[in-house]
């Protein structure tokens, strides 16, 4: 299954731009509240080096595709409703908002750096709203939802662990169905201070604390402070950077990689998302206006942060924030390829910590059984199967069956 990253924030900071940005849909892009009145699913791309160039071979993936050297891995990204206060009681479009949200295996928060949103999400005077206020209120609303799952099972969490259930167990059984593992429900209980106290002795604030730290490790979230390249909103980064230092913050302009994204479909210039720059390769079929805003791109956005943010913030949250490793695996370790040819034929992605016999399950269950070992094709070397994959790992899977044949 594709990765699964969610789009998040108020009304008009920008969502649907970095969504049509990333996946080239054509969301609805408008300045009136709630344009996105339902989740809007496409697909865009985690991007990362290919391994074809260090063996100089010419690959032919089947699951991804390279461009110029560069692997482009399938994500799915999830456009949410904007959100208001109270969505976690379901207010507006708050309860389809906050159940798709939770299901996302990571967030990125959009958020209108230039401070062009008011606190009800509309549009303002640049540098009347908030974007600190507004990145508090899209989190307390997804505390709340974590705090409403919890005391809304309340009845059955209490009879689980008095049934003699662990109670790591039976907490995590009611958070089970937006991605909740039982280990974050072990280290939210542990960094909480609340492990050794019995489930029914918690309070509110205590169910508030639990949920304010099981929502942070279970849904990993960076915030993309859009509109940089808008007055004032340098400023009211380094205050977004100065309140939530342990944040991962990506500056971006997601109009800006929408518009060379278009260019790029149309054949006007040459460019691969999230590069430091591009090529203009029909400068006679733009207008005056077009040439001007591909010069206010190359000076004031790339020139100035380098990208635009949109890619460098999907492979931040794929690789960083998700700690997912490429891992490429072929059939015959001489050719790099597949049984029918294909060279580097895959690449997926494996969560750090992953290992030869998780990589064979994630392939086919059925390459679990017989298991024997893998090879290392760069190394050469024999990897058991509870070796943990690294980053670019090319590994073929030998089995009892594979032996035989």
């Amino acid at each position: 299954m594709p990765i699964k990253i969610g789009l998040i924030g108020k009304t008009n900071t920008g969502k649907t731009t970095f969504f049509n940005a990333a996946t080239l849909s054509g969301g609805e892009i408008s300045t009136y509240p709630f344009t996105t009145k339902k989740p809007e699913r496409g697909t865009g791309n985690a991007i990362t080096p290919c391994v074809h160039t260090e063996f100089n071979v010419q690959d032919s993936p089947q699951n991804s595709k390279c461009v110029d050297g560069w692997r482009f891995i399938p994500i799915e990204l999830i456009d949410l409703p904007g959100l208001i206060k109270g969505a976690w009681a379901g207010k507006g479009l708050g309860n389809q908002f906050l159940s798709v949200a939770t299901q996302s295996d990571a967030l990125l928060h959009i958020v209108d750096v230039s401070g062009g949103v008011d606190a009800a999400g509309r549009i303002t005077e640049i540098g009347q709203g908030d974007p600190i206020a507004d990145v508090s209120d899209i989190e307390e609303e997804l505390i709340m939802w974590y705090q409403k799952l919890l005391e809304g099972n309340r009845d059955k969490i209490s009879k689980l662990v008095n049934s003699e259930t662990e109670p790591v167990i039976a907490i995590t059984d009611v958070f089970r169905g937006i991605g909740v593992k039982e280990s974050h429900v072990k280290e939210t209980l542990k960094v909480t201070g609340l492990e050794d106290k019995h489930f029914d002795n918690f309070d509110m604030n205590d169910s508030k604390k639990f949920s304010a730290h099981l929502r942070k490790i279970s849904k990993p979230t960076l915030i993309v402070a859009n509109k940089i390249d808008l007055p004032g909103a340098d400023k009211n980064f380094d205050r977004l950077r100065e309140k939530h230092v342990d944040t991962i913050i990506i500056p971006a302009s997601a109009d800006s990689e929408l518009s060379l994204r278009r260019a790029e479909q149309k054949g006007w210039i040459k460019y691969i998302p999230g590069s430091e720059q591009f090529e203009i390769l029909h400068k006679e079929a733009l207008n005056k206006k077009q040439v001007e805003a591909l010069e206010f791109i190359t000076k004031g956005i790339l020139g100035e942060y380098m990208r635009t943010g949109v890619q460098f913030a999907i492979n931040v949250t794929v690789f960083k924030l998700l700690k997912m490793n490429s891992v490429y695996p072929v059939a015959d370790p001489e050719k790099l390829s597949d049984k029918k040819g294909h060279i580097l034929p895959n690449l997926i992605l494996m969560k750090d910590g992953s290992t030869i016999e998780d990589l064979a399950k994630e392939i086919h269950s059925d390459l679990t059984k017989g298991l024997l070992y893998a090879k290392d094709v760069r190394y050469g070397v024999r990897l058991p199967t509870n070796y943990q994959l690294r980053d670019r790992d090319i590994v073929s899977l030998v089995s009892a069956q594979t032996k035989k044949s």
